[in-house]
């Protein structure tokens, strides 16, 4: 049994990819958590997860002839690390793999890794603008909308909200990070505007980009923080709705990749 999710913004810059990792280790004390860096073309996860030097990455299985370092044949196992209580499964940063990279791929690399977990995460680029882009939302089961408590933002979490429901993918909450003070009216208006619930408000943190500069997620780095407790709290709030593994995988290899995001 396993749910997918995108955690996925209308914007960069609202420490999603944090989030990720932040929500898949409070999850993974629960349940077992796959983490996959989806932002195939701003791939940036493997420097928060410690893997910055791993050898195989997802970026390896989406070029045609799934080939790793030396061209030797990799699988979905070889680009898999073990992190933090939970498996995680890293994108490199090549230019040259990503200009090769067939985003459509992702769907089988997902498919494999649905067997394994009772979650998959998938960091998902912040923007709505190509094929690679919008693919970990037309996957996942629902999205988790990562925003700041600004209206702008909020107009693009919104934005995020609407295309996930062109495709079907539901919305699992709002979570707003790197918050000063309180939510305010920007609050309600989410608990009006969004489908989901409000899953928390992560205070701005000077642990959290400490957490970036070592290379360790959040929670590892400083879990006593008030951002790492407010992180916990919001993956409290996300009620999994899992569903068989082979269903899953199945949706995911049959899934239609837009031709025009």
């Amino acid at each position: 049994m396993v749910e997918a999710f995108a955690v996925a913004s209308g914007k960069g810059g609202t420490g999603k990819t944090t989030t990720t990792l932040a929500l898949g280790m409070a999850l993974a004390e629960r349940h077992d958590v796959t983490v996959v860096d989806a932002d195939t073309g701003m791939a940036n996860l493997l420097f928060h997860a410690g893997l910055a030097d791993a050898p195989v990455t997802l970026q390896d299985l989406l070029v045609p002839d799934r080939t790793g370092p030396g061209g030797v044949a990799v699988d979905v196992a070889d680009a898999t690390y073990e992190r933090h209580g939970m498996s995680v499964v890293p994108c490199g940063t090549s230019l040259a793999a990503f200009e090769r990279s067939e985003p459509e791929r992702l769907r089988e690399v997902v498919a494999e890794l649905a067997a394994e977990a009772d979650v998959l995460l998938l960091d998902s680029p912040a923007t709505l603008a190509s094929k690679s882009a919008v693919l970990p939302v037309v996957l996942a089961d629902r999205t988790v909308v990562v925003t700041q408590p600004t209206i702008p933002a909020l107009s693009d979490a919104l934005k995020v909200q609407e295309y996930a429901a062109s495709y079907g993918t539901g919305v699992a909450g709002v979570l707003f990070n790197r918050v000063r003070g309180d939510l305010g009216a920007v609050g309600d208006q989410a608990e009006r505007y969004f489908e989901g619930p409000t899953l928390g408000a992560v205070p701005d943190s000077d642990a959290a980009r400490a957490a970036r500069d070592a290379g360790e997620p959040l929670l590892a780095h400083a879990p006593r923080s008030d951002a790492a407790r407010a992180f916990r709290a919001a993956a409290d709030g996300i009620d999994l709705r899992p569903r068989a593994a082979g269903d899953v995988a199945d949706r995911f290899r049959s899934a239609v990749v837009p031709d025009r995001p």
